[in-house]
Order: C-alpha cells, then structure tokens, then sequence
C-alpha cells in the first residue's frame, strides 16, 4: 500500500547532486590551471582526482582515476635506492615534504622532483573522508643550478684556503715580531690585530661554506666512534676558557655524574657545539656561559647556556636559514656570515639529533641538542 502521508521521500544520499557535481567540475577546471603536478587518493590509496599536469609528470597517456598510487609513482631517494611511497604516505598525519626524490622513464630520463603531501579529511563523524593531496613539481633545472653553485663554493673554498693560512701565518708572525722588538707604536699593534682577527673571519667562513658546500652535495659521512661525554666536555670547556675569559665570562659545566656513553659522530658533535659555545661567548657581554649534559632516553641532551642578548620570537623561526643575520643591533655589531647555524641543523640531521631553541631579549639563550645512539 503506497503512502498517503504527503512526506517527501529521502534523496539518495549516493547521489551526488547537480550543486556537487558542479563544484567538482569547477574544482577539476581549477587545478588544472596550475602548473604543478596535484593528485588526490583516497584511504586505499587510489587516485580520485589529478590534473592535467600530473599526467605529463607521471608520463601517463591515460586517466589516472582509480589507480593505485603505488603504480604510477616510483621514485627513487638521493642515494638512487627505490622510495616506499605507500609508507611515506601511510605515516603523513599532517604533512610532509622533499627535494630529494627523482623520478625515471622508460627512456632512461629523469627529472628531480619537489614532493608535498598533505593528510586531508572532508567532513566529520562516520560519513567523513579522509586521504592525501600529493602535489609534485620538476626541479631538475633548479637542482642543476643548485649542483653547479655548489660545486663553486666547493672549487673556491679550496683554492683560498691555502692563501688564507699562509696570510694568517705571515701576520701572526709579525705580530710575536711586532711585540717582542720593543717599538712604542700602538697603531701598528692595533693595525696587525685587526688584520689577524679579518683573516681569522675569513679562515672561519671557508671553513664554513667547504662544509656547506659537502652538506649540500651530499659528501659528508658519518663515522660513529664511542664518546666519554664526561671528557669530551671537559676538552670543549678547556678549549674556550681563554676566549670566555678574554670577555670576563665564566665558562661553566654542569654534567650528570651519570653519563653513558655515546654512540655518535664525535666530528659532527663537537662542531655543533663548538658553534653554540661560539656564539654564546660571542653574544654575551656579561655573565656565564654554561655547557651542560644530562641522560636522556637512548642519549644524551646537551645544552649551551648564555646570560647574553638572547633572541626575539621572529628571529628564533629563521635563525637556522641559510645566510639570516637578525637586524638586532646588537647581532650586526658581531661579525657573521649567517652560515654557522645553517651548517650546523644540517650536521644535526646527519647525526639524528633535534635542536630546540629557548630564548627572550635580553634574558639570554638555551640552545639543546638531544643526541641519539646510532647504534
């Protein structure tokens, strides 16, 4: 017996209605506009949307609507091994990205790519969907300017280094000479020293940017090697106490009496902290400067403590990019090449460590470094 009610019957709910089907086709004419690659999957991990620049990326000559991810994307990493994309995406909660992915055709051509995923979910409850947006850019011209850059820096790092020592050398001797001959001319001994510390920058900033520039190739290896914190500490504080004590700053160490070893790179480990301490004693015009460690699961976290200027919140956001210099009086009146920081997250990398930053104006910093065992 039909229904007399007068009540409207329910709309199929699978149906998607003329307004849906219209905004879907205004939001495929939309990224079809872009230059980058876009492509939607689903929780399987299948393909629900892509745009026309996505099929010239994946050198596809068919739609790629219902295919797997995993089918048309097969990348390989820096080191040329095979990327698990289903795994990445899997463990993408919120987003990721990567320069370092390449992709390979049949014709033996690749292109470097730039990779963005980001999580997505559209609605809330039961009836919601959830999946990732992957978007995919060429940057095989950007990645060969950024190798023949590189490979400059790493030519010219090299062939100053020698004139640099031999300067540093030459002016330092004539420094002792200077001093040891009795001549009453303080512009002459003012005149040398400036030229000393010029040279000494410059030998600093070499050495810097031969690290970038290996950093940045991927030349740079880590060899781990057992470390006594205790001791290696105790090395750093002895190596800095003429340069604290030249500023009237104490040169503190605060260790656990408990200390494990570490199975770590000691290279990389020690240049990252000499760079905190550095710029600690540089910064601080008065106080301490205090190089700590304690246990941490599995490592140790080290911290580099200062009294001096400290470092606003925005500056904090871009202190580790490559050539940032804060516009702080206080910083310009240093000398720096905005590199130090820069070289030191990518050693940090290297080794599997984190870096947290804890700083005001004017209260001072707290740099630390949490170190894992590699093995």
């Amino acid at each position: 017996m039909d229904d007399q009610s007068g009540a409207a019957a329910r709309p199929d709910t699978n149906t998607p209605t003329p307004a849906a089907d219209l905004e879907r086709q205004r939001l495929i004419s939309l990224i079809n506009t872009m230059a980058d690659a876009v492509v939607a999957i689903d929780q399987e991990q299948r393909i629900v949307l892509s745009n026309a620049a996505a099929l010239d990326i994946l050198d596809s000559n068919s739609q790629l609507d219902g295919k797997l991810l995993t089918n048309v994307l097969a990348p390989k990493d820096a080191s040329n091994n095979p990327v698990d994309v289903s795994a990445v995406v899997r463990e993408c909660k919120t987003q990721y990205a990567t320069r370092d992915w390449k992709l390979y055709y049949s014709d033996e051509d690749s292109v470097s790519l730039y990779v963005s995923i980001a999580a997505v979910q559209v609605g809330f409850g039961e009836g919601s969907n959830s999946g990732w947006v992957i978007v995919l850019r060429d940057i095989t011209r950007e990645k060969s300017l950024e190798e023949e850059r590189d490979e400059f820096i790493s030519v010219v790092s090299h062939e100053l280094r020698t004139p640099i020592a031999i300067t540093e050398g030459n002016i330092g001797n004539a420094e002792y000479v200077f001093q040891k001959s009795g001549l009453q001319s303080p512009e002459i001994g003012q005149a040398l020293k400036e030229a000393h510390d010029q040279v000494n920058f410059l030998s600093g900033m070499i050495n810097d940017l031969a690290t970038l520039s290996r950093a940045e190739r991927g030349k740079l290896q880590v060899e781990i090697e057992s470390i006594n914190p205790h001791e290696f500490c105790e090395v750093l504080a002895r190596n800095y106490q003429t340069s604290a004590a030249a500023k009237n700053l104490r040169l503190n160490l605060d260790l656990d009496p408990s200390l494990e070893l570490l199975q770590t790179s000691k290279l990389y480990l020690r240049e990252i902290l000499q760079n905190f301490i550095t710029n600690a004693i540089k910064y601080t015009q008065k106080g301490s400067v205090t190089l700590a460690a304690r246990n941490i699961a599995n490592g140790i976290e080290f911290s580099v403590i200062d009294t001096g200027i400290g470092i606003s919140k925005s500056d904090q956001r871009r202190i580790f990019d490559k050539f940032f210099r804060s516009e702080d009086f206080h910083t310009r009146a240093e000398n720096g090449t905005g590199l130090g920081l820069y070289v030191t997250m990518k050693l940090t990398r290297l080794i599997h460590a984190q870096i947290r930053l804890e700083s005001s104006p004017g209260n001072g910093s707290t740099f630390i470094l949490s170190v894992p065992n590699l093995r």
